[in-house]
């Protein structure tokens, strides 16, 4: 299975941006991603914090 680029934290982070009203585009071109990569994010992390990644992480190990 292929590593991500960015930690679950880092991903958080970006979500916590474009929640603050940040645009997508523009996020996307700072930290270097893909639009698809931003939305595939926010479908799977979108409404979490930080407690419940981790819970979900060591549920699937």
């Amino acid at each position: 299975m292929k590593n991500s680029r960015f930690s679950e934290a880092q991903i958080m982070s970006i979500l916590k941006q474009a929640e603050g009203g940040a645009p997508v585009s523009e996020l996307c071109r700072e930290h270097g991603m893909s639009s698809a990569s931003f939305y595939k994010w926010r479908a799977k992390y979108g409404g979490m914090d930080a407690s419940l990644i981790s819970e979900m992480k060591d549920l699937a190990e």
